[in-house]
């Protein structure tokens, strides 16, 4: 039985999210680089990689506390013992048949995943709410003209946020699946709730079943200054 590492709190085996994604699974836990041990890695039962070796505490602290969780989901998920290894475009790597995502942000990480067959694809992503002043001088790059014309005023550092982590989200989910890289230009949030719940459109084609014009569902929650977005595909 591995060790939680000392950088990390207990685990938490919850669903924040407005909506459960049938046959999903979502992991997470609080850490804190500064508790960071030297022998965390080898408690926790995870390689320690050259590069992350060089690594500062705070990446070394997320990217452990991210497979921790990932772990602990899988084993939930189906009783495999599995930790993802790192592709070379830093995706993880997942075994044979299985959807998932990692995310870490200030202070917290979580994993979902779900078996392909229920779930084709899986995007979850933290990020810290920006302030109206940063979101602003963001916006351009990061919403459609649509979306920028469609933005509430009064709303600006959590449309931006939002449309940034909905669209990272929506890249993790679609990447395993179409291979092929797209930007904040080629989706735009069509709508959002005060209830967490969105839905997003591509503006380009990836393949034949993820076009132009398709649309997914994503949602949302929003916990002090943290955002945390989910698209399933």
């Amino acid at each position: 039985m591995n060790a939680l590492p000392a950088c990390c709190a207990p685990l938490l085996h919850h669903w924040p999210l407005p909506r459960p994604v049938p046959g999903a699974v979502l992991v997470s836990c609080p850490f804190d680089p500064a508790l960071l041990a030297s022998d965390d890695f080898a408690r926790a039962g995870i390689v320690q990689t050259a590069s992350l070796q060089r690594s500062v505490a705070k990446r070394q602290a997320e990217y452990l506390a991210g497979r921790v969780c990932a772990r602990a989901a899988l084993q939930h998920l189906d009783g495999r013992e599995y930790v993802p290894g790192t592709h070379e475009d830093r995706s993880p790597i997942w075994p044979t048949g299985i959807s998932g995502s990692i995310t870490h942000g200030k202070g917290w990480a979580a994993a979902v995943v779900a078996h392909s067959s229920d779930c084709q694809g899986l995007g979850l992503d933290q990020e810290s709410l920006l302030s109206d002043e940063r979101a602003e001088r963001l916006a351009r790059e990061i919403l459609t003209e649509a979306e920028l014309a469609r933005m509430n005023a009064s709303q600006v550092g959590l449309t931006v946020t939002l449309t940034f982590s909905l669209k990272e989200s929506l890249f993790k989910a679609l990447y395993p699946i179409v291979q092929q890289r797209f930007y904040f230009e080629h989706a735009e949030v069509l709508e959002w709730s005060a209830e967490g719940y969105a839905r997003l459109r591509l503006l380009t084609d990836l393949s034949a079943q993820w076009h132009t014009g398709r649309e997914l569902e994503g949602q949302f929650c929003l916990q002090d200054d943290q955002l945390l977005s989910l698209v399933s595909a």
